[in-house]
């Protein structure tokens, strides 16, 4: 194993905390463009007459488009740095919101979610990459678990927003939070990250900079934990608020403050799971626990929504704060794995297989729920994390190249 080679000094430290809270802002912008969609599912399904599987599908688009250039903008920030990556990406994604604004027919408000979904991708992989640039590795779990509540704390502020204004306002005002926030967190990020020191390379130069994909199954491995785990994550993201409102009988603000406080839970947790891996010594050990929590927390929803029990809503608040913890445990292992040369790479890649999968579960759910109901859908969700579990690599081929 090699030894961190992050920066410790006072103002490397400053660095990296100006670093980690921009990038968490920046994330967390993103996510609300990205999650916006997902709280205009019972407006377009109970009052616009669209279809479960038709609204999932419009909720899919910035998904999708992410998929499209998630390794792209990895390979980028790999080779010109994090800082302008970041802010660029968050540009244009505003651009895209405000093009979102002001979109005539759901044709090309998709459209304009897509094009949005490939700008903010840009976030995902730079923003990992600049934390665990600046941290040494007895901080990066907990860097990385702060680093990983911009998603929850993104589809927070989408919750207790969102519904509330498109029910007043429509979808095109709803769209005007995410348009801000991205275009202001894009002028702070351009003013106050700065590139972390890359790692010096060995003399031997080829080494430094192989493909490490080659070097093993442990990437492999876990990102398709990861893009296991993405299924019930997004489930309950997604259809987590029409649940509560057509199921469970809420109102869509009282569903929007429930899922934003499973969603704030779930940040919380996982700030405390990057700290277990740090004390620990293994991000994949608490991976493997996280998993088999989610597979079990999913089973339980079901049987308490098929037996119409009153604690149903405190049994999802579970579910989805173990669905979401795994995120920063994963994003740190690849990025050490990895090491600087391939990091951003790596990183794009992890994303991708989670927003492939993530972009099927809008529509596929939806279709699923619109069949079987519920409770049984969510009952095969719990098969996804089952098999995640059972492929979490051994804690004994870590490594650390950062």
């Amino acid at each position: 194993m090699t030894t961190s080679t992050a920066p410790t000094g006072l103002m490397s430290m400053r660095r990296a905390w100006t670093a980690l809270s921009l990038g968490v802002a920046a994330q967390t912008a993103g996510t609300v463009f990205v999650s916006a969609p997902a709280f205009l599912i019972p407006l377009l399904h109970t009052e616009r007459g669209l279809s479960l599987a038709e609204a999932g599908l419009l909720a899919s688009a910035p998904t999708v488009g992410m998929v499209v250039t998630l390794v792209a903008w990895g390979a980028l920030a790999d080779r010109i740095g994090e800082r302008w990556v970041i802010a660029g990406g968050l540009a244009l994604t505003a651009a895209a919101a405000a093009g979102a604004i002001a979109a005539q027919g759901y044709l090309a408000l998709g459209m304009l979610l897509f094009a949005g979904g490939m700008a903010s991708a840009s976030t995902n992989a730079a923003s990992g990459r600049v934390v665990v640039g600046w941290f040494p590795k007895n901080r990066r779990g907990l860097a990385m678990g702060i680093r990983q509540t911009c998603q929850p704390l993104g589809v927070t502020i989408a919750a207790v927003t969102v519904p509330l204004i498109a029910s007043g306002s429509g979808v095109g005002a709803a769209l005007a939070l995410p348009f801000a926030l991205t275009a202001v967190v894009a002028v702070a990020c351009a003013i106050g990250i700065r590139n972390p020191p890359r790692a010096p390379r060995p003399a031997d130069a080829a080494a430094a900079t192989a493909n490490p994909y080659r070097s093993g199954g442990f990437l492999w491995r876990i990102h398709g934990v990861s893009a296991l785990l993405v299924v019930p994550q997004f489930t309950l993201s997604i259809f987590g608020l029409v649940w509560l409102v057509s199921d469970q009988g809420w109102s869509p603000l009282a569903a929007g403050v429930l899922v934003g406080a499973a969603q704030f839970v779930g940040a919380v947790a996982r700030i405390a799971a990057g700290v277990l891996s740090d004390r620990v010594g293994s991000r994949v050990r608490p991976l493997r626990w996280v998993a088999v929590a989610a597979g079990v927390s999913m089973l339980a929803l079901a049987a308490s929504d098929a037996a119409g029990w009153a604690a149903a809503s405190v049994v999802f608040v579970v579910a989805t704060t173990a669905s979401v913890v795994d995120n920063g445990l994963a994003f740190t292992s690849v990025a050490e794995m990895a090491g600087s040369a391939w990091a951003g790479r790596a990183l794009g890649v992890q994303n991708t297989g989670q927003f492939v999968v993530a972009s099927a579960v809008g529509p596929l759910v939806g279709a699923l729920i619109g069949v079987v109901g519920f409770p049984l859908a969510f009952a095969a969700t719990a098969l996804f994390p089952a098999v995640a579990a059972a492929l979490v690599p051994s804690g004994s081929t870590e490594r650390d190249l950062l």
